[in-house]
């Protein structure tokens, strides 16, 4: 019945994963503790069963923003849902109250204020309540990263209604949040479900900041007509950035607390309805913004944790499709956090100086972005490289003498007896004349100026590099840097460092997409189908993917459908928005096949965000018998009335079921040893870094071939491995 309920309301065939047995929790009344991240279909787990289910549900929300995006979101997908909020007029809360008397509404959004008000627990014990949803529930817990008193009280609806579910939603918490999330709300004896926290359609990238918007405005120049969100740390910083990307061209609004309500309301329509590509915020942007689209996070300045910054970064690539995040980072943001955290008291000030630390252990570091955020959030990384990330994808450029440059940094922290900091330290080796260091006869030391080659805030970065990789460490209160066990090793020449070569202006190369997702996509299609997608919002004042996701949007220009039953099969088509946006969409699908003379209802094929079948389909073995004969990808794809990407597809499953491990074929011998040369540094899971290597003297397609021939020559190497001869020896 739930996936049914998928298909007919959202146009899903699919589970994510734990969205089933999140869902299950529900029907079987027993109390959840669900953490998905960003993206991963939280919302789902109390929508989907919201319908099976008798009586009204009631979803606890923070933010009026988040309300509206997802009654708004539901309603066009024909569910009957309502929000209760301060902007709510009398006379329309009355009418939502007679609607939930009557039995026509299945879920209620309120903010914890509103729930939890003396009328609002009487009216809703009088009626009858099928369970509560807890939506951003870290808020809950002074050890989150968005805590928020007023969540606290929620325990007393154990008291109020001793007999109804309750059910708790996050996409960001520790194991430590996830216990309080428990206590606090009383859940009883819930079952945790927590999601895998990799997030594998984002590509990751941490550079240090340098002066100006080169950096910033590489990454909008690449995504140019895209949506996207950058982060600030402060106002000012959102205001000053904002203008400046303004003046250059670019089309961005602010977004920030200091903003009349009006103005932030406005931008935030703005964004959602892709009136302006960029949005330019504080953290007050944001929380539980359901945009799908988002295909760039900027964070301009350095998150004030680890959760903070799983969450924003988050906002990106929720359709699944490939996103990209960006950290611009300088020390002077680590002193920025630290002004702000000094305003805070207790637990939330030791809890918050700790994800600080963190924080900064994250930026300064050369291991895999998305291990070290799966790890933080205590999950085990078992995967090989991520190829997502600037460290996997080798875009970081190490000191060739980090040993020698280590050393020394080393032994200026000794020769200062382990008394200073590392700004300090980092002064003494660039060699200053400040007062403090002739003062203290700093200047004749030997270690003095032996890296003034180098820019002073490189030399301090390094220094951070050398504490997050436990060659120094750092007093917890007064920040004086010492030289640890290991880093005396170091001294020795047994150990060796990884150090980063400082950062150039702006980015070195444009940064790198996947383009499986785009594999038979009508590019020209897929814009004709934004802009009717944007009108089709404006329309009704709604936000631009209320009506489809770009992953939708994308298979429809890949299937191109004609008839409402086409269009059904598209991912995220269901009955209501058949209903709504169905004549529309294929009178202009249609209308642009005709154009350009492109053939439409093109075969189903399983779209990128299902899972394939592992046996070869009807079609791919057709396609057999003519690559047997000798036929190309062009006459195979003329022959069997399908497209190049469709064929090409046919044609890996068949040099792969054919054991084929020479690509000669289909391209000449100088051209499959060339590719066969470069993959072995480039890596054969990503085939742009091939192309660009090769200039793009060679095709994708020849690429793709090329490649799916060496996978069975590496395992026919496998194969003829003797077990028995160890694996250093292979």
């Amino acid at each position: 019945m739930l996936q049914q309920i998928l298909k007919d309301y959202w146009g899903y065939d699919d589970f994510l994963p734990l969205q089933q047995e999140a869902m299950q929790c529900v029907l079987d009344d027993h109390d959840s503790l669900v953490v998905m991240p960003t993206g991963g279909g939280k919302s789902l787990c109390y929508q989907a069963p919201a319908l099976c289910r008798d009586g009204l549900v009631v979803v606890v929300s923070p933010l009026i923003a988040l309300m509206k995006d997802q009654v708004d979101a539901l309603r066009a997908c024909g569910i009957p849902a309502a929000a209760v909020n301060s902007t709510l007029a009398v006379g329309k809360r009355r009418a939502v109250a007679q609607e939930i008397q009557r039995g026509r509404l299945r879920l209620m959004y309120m903010s914890p204020e509103r729930l939890l008000a003396a009328r609002t627990l009487k009216f809703l014990q009088s009626q009858r309540v099928g369970f509560f949803a807890v939506d951003e529930a870290h808020c809950i817990s002074a050890w989150g990263h968005d805590f928020r008193p007023e969540y606290r009280d929620l325990s007393r609806l154990r008291d109020y209604f001793p007999g109804v579910a309750i059910h708790a939603y996050t996409a960001t918490a520790t194991e430590q949040v996830r216990s309080d999330i428990s206590s606090q709300l009383g859940l009883k004896d819930p079952i945790k479900l927590v999601g895998d926290f990799h997030r594998p359609n984002l590509q990751y990238h941490v550079r240090r900041r340098e002066r100006g918007l080169n950096q910033i405005c590489s990454v909008l120049d690449h995504f140019r007509g895209q949506s996207g969100i950058i982060y600030c740390i402060t106002r000012a910083e959102v205001e000053k950035t904002c203008g400046l990307l303004c003046k250059m061209g670019y089309s961005a609004l602010p977004y920030h607390a200091g903003l009349a309500d009006e103005d932030r309301t406005h931008h935030q329509e703005a964004f959602l309805t892709e009136q302006t590509e960029t949005i330019v915020a504080t953290i007050a942007f944001g929380m539980g913004i359901d945009k799908s689209n988002v295909r760039y996070v900027i964070h301009a300045g350095m998150p004030k944790s680890l959760e903070n910054y799983q969450q924003e970064s988050g906002r990106a690539g929720r359709d699944g499709v490939e996103a990209e995040c960006w950290l611009f980072h300088s020390s002077r943001d680590l002193m920025s956090w630290k002004r702000i955290i000094d305003e805070c008291r207790g637990d939330a000030r030791k809890a918050a100086e700790t994800s600080l630390e963190c924080m900064a252990a994250y930026c300064a570091s050369v291991v895999c972005r998305h291990a070290s955020l799966v790890g933080h959030f205590g999950q085990t990384w078992n995967r090989a490289r991520c190829n997502a990330c600037d460290v996997c994808l080798g875009k970081l450029e190490v000191v060739d003498h980090a040993l020698e440059t280590g050393q020394a940094i080393l032994s200026a922290v000794a020769r200062v007896h382990e008394k200073f900091g590392a700004d300090y330290v980092s002064m003494v080796l660039a060699g200053s004349r400040d007062k403090r260091i002739l003062t203290n006869g700093h200047d004749r030391i030997t270690p003095w100026g032996t890296l003034s080659d180098y820019r002073r805030q490189d030399v301090r970065q390094w220094i951070e590099q050398l504490v997050n990789q436990d060659f120094l460490c750092k007093d917890p209160e007064y920040h004086v840097v010492g030289v640890t066990n290991k880093g005396r090793r170091l001294l020795t020449g047994e150990l060796s460092p990884t150090l980063l070569q400082p950062v150039r202006s702006g980015i070195d190369q444009a940064p790198v997409s996947a383009i499986d997702s785009w594999e038979g996509v009508d590019r020209g299609l897929f814009e004709v189908l934004r802009t009717l997608r944007r009108t089709e919002a404006n329309a009704r004042s709604i936000a631009a993917y209320i009506v489809f996701s770009d992953a939708t949007l994308r298979d429809m220009a890949r299937r191109r459908p004609s008839t409402p039953n086409g269009l059904l099969d598209v991912h995220g088509v269901g009955q209501k928005k058949l209903s709504d946006f169905g004549k529309t969409f294929i009178d202009c699908i249609v209308d642009y096949c005709q154009k350009h003379n492109v053939p439409t209802d093109q075969p189903l094929e399983p779209s990128p965000m299902r899972s394939e079948s592992q046996e070869p389909s009807t079609a791919t073995l057709e396609s057999f018998a003519l690559f047997d004969e000798g036929l190309s990808i062009e006459q195979t794809a003329e022959r069997l009335k399908r497209t190049i990407s469709t064929t090409l597809r046919y044609l890996k499953v068949y040099i792969h079921e054919r054991q084929i491990t020479d690509a000669t074929r289909w391209m000449s011998p100088r051209e499959f040893e060339q590719v066969k040369i470069v993959a072995q540094y480039a890596g054969k899971d990503r085939i742009k870094p091939i192309y660009e290597a090769l200039h793009g003297r060679i095709s994708y397609n020849q690429i793709h071939i090329a490649l799916a021939c060496l996978e069975n020559t590496q395992a026919h190497q496998y194969e003829n491995v003797d077990p028995a001869v160890p694996a250093e020896r292979m």
